[in-house]
């Protein structure tokens, strides 16, 4: 898998262990932002020597073709802005890339970086990664049906909602969204409905 990936605006490469630096206030920043809607093991705020031990776990990860996570960045590498992942699936769950029929995207950005399409940006540079891989027939973004913004970005990809078989875990204000998959068949012509 490609370790670096650029776009107009963007830069998204494999994490590494001295990104825990950059990272740390990101995370301390941003807790309410990402805490509905990203799993704890990857937004919770740490210490750098525990998120540079997470960030080397991600790396290991990627080198083994198991999941490939990318820091989004500025252009210039410099302002850490998020991260896209691109995972191995099959209907059920994350798989091994070898019994995967399909990719899973994730993404997440701070705060004070949404709003400029930078996620639908680096989603449409995962969707060219994902065109690579002959075992996936279909990308999916799952995201909770309460997170408007990030349901925004696969609607603008070409995505299709499909169904939403569970519901999400409940938020922080008590209320329970519901698990929206959206889909994109090969070949995969991102704007394109």
């Amino acid at each position: 898998m490609l370790e670096e990936l650029r776009t107009p605006r963007l830069l998204l490469r494999r994490w590494r262990p001295d990104d825990a630096i950059a990272l740390a206030p990101v995370l301390e920043a941003n807790v309410d932002h990402l805490g509905d809607w990203i799993p704890r093991h990857v937004s919770q705020a740490a210490e750098i020597p525990e998120l540079a031990r997470r960030l080397a776990g991600f790396a290991s990860a990627f080198q083994a073709d198991t999941e490939w996570r990318y820091g989004i960045f500025a252009l210039d590498g410099l302002e850490l802005l998020g991260e896209a992942s691109l995972f191995p699936r099959d209907a059920r769950s994350r798989v091994a890339l070898v019994d995967a029929d399909r990719a899973e995207v994730g993404y997440w950005l701070r705060k004070d970086a949404t709003g400029r399409g930078y996620a639908t940006e680096a989603t449409l540079a995962l969707l060219g990664v994902a065109t690579s891989v002959p075992a996936f027939r279909l990308v999916e973004i799952r995201c909770d049906s309460r997170n408007v913004r990030s349901a925004a970005v696969p609607r603008r990809l070409g995505f299709h909602l499909g169904s939403s078989p569970e519901p999400s875990a409940e938020g922080v204000d008590g209320a329970a969204g519901r698990l929206q998959i959206w889909r994109h068949m090969r070949p995969f012509h991102p704007g394109s409905s």
